[in-house]
């Protein structure tokens, strides 16, 4: 699904910056860097924000029950 139309970034294209590495982008901002970008007129930052939450959410939950 495209969620930046000025950008043509789908949801795929912002999920597959966040590696959940030390590296990967923490704000709306850095995912327009990593993907060569950056924010046009901006009404898409809150949809990267919430695809990140979800991608990170779900990252940092699966890591803290692998360590059980």
């Amino acid at each position: 699904m495209i969620v930046c139309s000025c950008n043509v970034l789908t949801d795929h294209d912002v999920r597959s910056t966040l590696s959940g590495d030390r590296a990967a982008p923490r704000t709306a901002g850095e995912v327009y860097g990593c993907l060569g970008c950056s924010a046009q007129c901006g009404r898409c930052a809150r949809t990267i924000r919430r695809i990140m939450d979800e991608a990170l959410g779900a990252a940092s939950c699966c890591q803290n029950n692998g360590s059980l």
